[in-house]
């Protein structure tokens, strides 16, 4: 049967669940609407067919910007733009990852930011795309793009050619292989349609397309960065494939002129090697399109934009058409005559066509009907469907967020009602500042039946309104939880200045003055930790040797010699690895071995030490470190051993603290042991400086999330990180290793807090209740700052931090683990005389009550 803390627990872990979701439900709803009539042009197309090259990861200035002898990078593109089609600049959304990009190019729109929990393996959401209207499809590339829009394609029409998920390699001698399969596959497609002669007849149908999805220039760029020879001399490659490509296809089909081709990117790629964020080396891809239907270049003898690229170009005098991402689905379905995509929000940019009026009038007129079915076209409409689209398009956006202020409000409603639950609970039970009261049966009876009749309202009401269920949790959850009550980050320099200030916490407290020592040692760890905050985030370049003098700082003293060398090995590997990878021999297999092992072996080691208090958080210390050393790239690899420092330190200023209220055991701190006793009638009422210490507690634990760099945006991290693991692309298992990253310096900051509560002398359940109180204060704050566009970095910051502070209740599960292994007892360590004086006088981990 449950007790009341039980209970309390988990009504605790319920309502911040439902905070947690009601975030996505609020904010991260699918903007798509079903049930549109397709339209497509009534005028014939120009082209009969459509070849559409996407090199995955390919900057805009990296194609056309020119050598240092100032001969092109990928010259049988750069004569095309100059002799035969037209070209621009095509403005990516953020993010800017793979699968928001493929989608905008080929179905319309810009994807949802809930459909990252999908992942890259399936759609989240059906929706409709060039590839899904037309008569065929064929497709070669990686399998993480291809087979989404081949599932949610109607009929059997779209056709998949990929390699395997291990190709993807970051350790491959040369990525450029990839790009290489496709071009050598699609030839042997034709080769082999000529004695096909029903693979032979689809082919010569109209309206085909053929994808062709070039990841070798994006796998270069992670590996070895966008300006590295790698990177060049693939797009190198890519040029000389694409022209082989057009080549054969031309000869195909006869040279008939009814072939058109595309060249773009779905998105770009930083300096440092990484995508998702919103600068312009990520944002700016190029677009190149030639053949039928498709108007030739157009001399211009000046144009202006805000970039200064085209006089490094050397294009300063053909015409430049850039566009939205979203606009090269509508050209794809004007120049081969089908259906525009129903989700499409683009706009068909016109002055790619080399067609009539008529047909471009046409046009502009379908691509307006997509949303609006009543218009009438006429030649001179064009601006005005263009104008519709925009009103239309605001219309949508409204209607989609139509329920955000009401959902919001609830959720505020009973976030606000549940930490005044949590105040109040903590005044009652951990407090002398109440008196027990009894309670009025009859005023109970007509609280509960006036709560209930308003939830009885409000259920009313969401029914008419025919509300899904989720509605009825958010606006119905305020009720119980006043009832109760009644009845009973986005800076990370941020962090720089709260730790200056509490490098000065000694000198207001007048703690300097009775510990000179650890004072001082405090300060200066503060101050170096506030080092951390103002340095790029981790990923921008690799710095092995640093990664190398954290292991020269350790101390390696006999009781810890196996930890030592465990540090020692991984600082190897890490090494090691860097080389092999540098000189393209791959990861080693010995390295792959010793890394997973040291991994395991990180959440063993720490049981077998000592169960004193140093003892054991230094031994769980050296064990995470050897796993934090093989996943870190450069200053990042200090972090950890800045913050354990502080870390000890502050346990030992907690206790000059308690001074004041004569109760310190810094005496025994040496000879504590976790596995004591645990005498309950030890334990003391609240202070006001215990909410002093749970705000140092939140501060860490955002220091630790945000230190080294921001874990909500992917753009925040390099795969380097995991090399000495896998190069294999698993976005799934890379993005686990990453997270048991950001973890670690989390679990340090947690066995300290946790050992200062009980060397304090206060329950785990008081100091709890403090963060809790804490954390639901800033999400509340975090929750109306959550946002649904810009970059993952944008949307992540405020939904991890809306997220973080929702779900500290999950510290209760935390704690118990770490309880574990901070009490654990190795079963072949004696106990010594010392010790077992230490176990009758100090006070255990976690009391009986809990």
């Amino acid at each position: 049967m449950l007790g009341h803390n039980d209970f309390f627990i988990l009504a605790g872990i319920l309502v911040h669940c439902v905070f947690l979701v009601s975030i996505f439900d609020i904010y991260f709803s699918s903007p798509l609407v079903h049930g549109m009539t397709p339209h497509q042009t009534p005028l014939p197309p120009p082209a009969k067919r459509l070849v559409l090259f996407v090199a995955d990861g390919l900057r805009a200035d990296s194609l056309y910007e020119l050598n240092s002898n100032s001969t092109p990078r990928a010259p049988y593109l750069r004569s095309i733009l100059e002799n035969n089609g037209s070209w621009g600049i095509s403005h990516t959304r953020v993010p800017t990852e793979s699968r928001p990009g493929h989608v905008a190019l080929i179905a319309g729109f810009y994807e949802d930011v809930s459909a990252v929990a999908k992942g890259w393996k399936e759609n989240p959401v059906e929706f409709d795309s060039v590839f899904n209207e037309s008569k065929y499809t064929w497709s070669w590339g990686s399998p993480d793009i291809l087979p989404m829009f081949a599932k949610g394609a109607t009929g059997d029409h779209v056709y998949t050619f990929c390699y395997t998920a291990e190709s993807e390699d970051f350790g491959a001698q040369d990525a450029a292989k990839l790009d290489v399969w496709v071009f050598d596959h699609v030839k042997s497609f034709f080769n082999s349609s000529r004695s096909n002669q029903t693979l032979f007849s689809a082919l010569n149908e109209e309206k085909v397309v053929l994808f062709l999805h070039l990841l070798g220039i994006d796998t270069n760029g992670h590996a070895h960065r966008p300006n590295s020879r790698e990177y060049k001399e693939n797009i190198k490659k890519v040029d000389e494939g694409v022209k082989e490509i057009a080549s054969m296809i031309d000869n195909f089909y006869g040279n008939d002129g009814k072939t058109a081709f595309i060249l773009t990117s779905d998105h770009g790629m930083t300096d440092w090697g990484t995508h998702g964020a919103g600068h312009p080396s990520e944002t700016l891809t190029p677009l190149i399109v030639w053949g039928a239907g498709v108007n030739y270049p157009r001399k211009v003898t000046s144009q202006k934009f805000e970039d200064n690229f085209l006089k490094e170009w050397k294009l300063e005098n053909l015409k430049r058409l850039d566009v939205n991402q979203a606009d090269v689905a509508p050209l794809m379905a004007s120049l081969i005559g089908v259906p525009f995509p129903l989700n499409s929000v683009g706009t068909l940019p016109l002055e790619y066509l080399n067609n009539s009026a008529h047909f471009k009038a046409e046009s502009m007129f379908t691509n307006a009907v997509q949303i609006v079915e009543q218009f009438k076209v006429t030649k001179h409409m064009i601006s005005l469907c263009k104008t519709l689209i925009n009103l239309a398009l605001e219309g949508l956006s409204y209607y989609h967020t139509y329920d955000r202020l009401f959902l919001g409000l609830s959720i505020a409603v009973s976030f606000v009602g549940w930490t005044t639950y949590v105040i109040l609970v903590i005044i009652k039970t951990h407090t002398n500042l109440t008196k027990a009261v009894q309670t009025n049966n009859k005023e109970s009876t007509v609280l509960f039946y006036g709560f209930a009749f308003v939830g009885m309202i409000i259920a009313f009401f969401l029914l008419i309104q025919t509300c899904p269920w989720t509605y009825y949790v958010y606006c119905l959850l305020p009720i119980p939880v006043w009832y109760a009550v009644v009845f009973s980050f986005f800076y990370r320099s941020t962090l720089t200045l709260g730790l200056f200030v509490f490098a000065g916490w000694p000198v207001i407290t007048q703690l300097w003055v009775q510990a000179k020592t650890s004072a001082l040692i405090w300060t200066f760890l503060c101050v170096l930790l506030a080092i951390f905050p103002l340095m790029p985030v981790v990923g921008r370049e690799p710095n092995i040797p640093l990664v190398i003098f954290t292991y020269l700082v350790w101390d390696g003293r006999d009781p810890y010699i196996y930890y030592m060398l465990s540090i020692a090995l991984s600082t190897y590997v890490v090494s090691s690895t860097h080389d092999s990878l540098k000189n393209k021999q791959g990861l080693p297999v010995l390295n792959q071995m010793i890394s997973w092992m040291t991994l395991v072996s990180s959440s063993v080691l720490p049981l077998l030490s000592p169960t004193f208090l140093f003892q054991r958080l230094f031994s769980i210390l050296l064990s995470l470190m050897s796993t934090y050393l093989l996943l870190s790239t450069g200053y990042e690899a200090l972090f950890p051993l800045v913050l354990s420092g502080l870390m000890f330190v502050w346990i030992n200023m907690e206790q000059e603290a308690l001074q004041h209220y004569g109760l310190s055991l810094k005496p025994k701190l040496a000879v504590f042991n976790f596995t004591c006793a645990t005498d309950i009638t030890q334990f003391r009422q609240l202070h006001l400086d215990d909410v002093r210490r749970s705000f140092f507690f939140v501060f860490f634990i955002v220091t630790a999330f945000f230190g080294t760099g921001n874990i909500a945006s992917v753009n925040s991290f390099d795969p380097a990180s995991v090399y000495c693991f896998l190069t294999v692309f698993s976005p799934f298992m890379m993005g686990s290793l990453l997270l048991l990253k950001v973890v670690i310096p989390f679990v340090l900051v947690s066995c300290a807090f946790e050992a200062i509560q009980v060397t304090t002398q206060l329950s785990s359940k008081s100091l709890l209740l403090l963060v809790l109180v804490i954390s639901d204060i800033m999400a509340l704050h975090f929750f109306f700052l959550v946002k649904d566009y810009g970059s993952w970095l944008d949307i992540g910051t405020r939904c991890t931090c809306a997220c973080m502070c929702a779900h500290r209740y999950t510290y209760i599960y935390i704690y118990q683990a770490k309880t574990w292994v901070l009490k654990s007892v190795p079963e072949q360590h004696g106990v010594s005389d010392e010790s077992t004086m230490a176990r009758n006088s100090s006070i255990c981990l976690i009391s009986k009550e809990q």
